[in-house]
């Protein structure tokens, strides 16, 4: 996984960041968006597009925001 969509996304759903995505990896959920890592292609326009600072590379989560690794994982794995 690349990026991660975090807490400022929840009921935000702003979608600046699918409009910015160019290989379409960016999946709609009931509450956020996630990104598919395996569309991803770590270019990093979703993070600079983000209106609300939600997008983070996974490396750099921070710590607090963490359990939305796992929030993202599941919503792909329940596709």
């Amino acid at each position: 996984m690349s990026y991660i969509i975090t807490s400022a996304c929840v009921d935000e759903k702003a979608a600046d960041c699918v409009e910015a995505c160019p290989v379409d990896c960016i999946a709609e959920g009931p509450d956020q968006y996630y990104i598919d890592p395996d569309v991803c292609i770590s270019c990093g326009a979703c993070e600079t597009m983000c209106p609300v600072s939600a997008i983070y590379y996974i490396d750099d989560v921070p710590k607090e925001e963490e359990s939305y690794i796992e929030k993202a994982v599941q919503f792909f794995n329940s596709k």
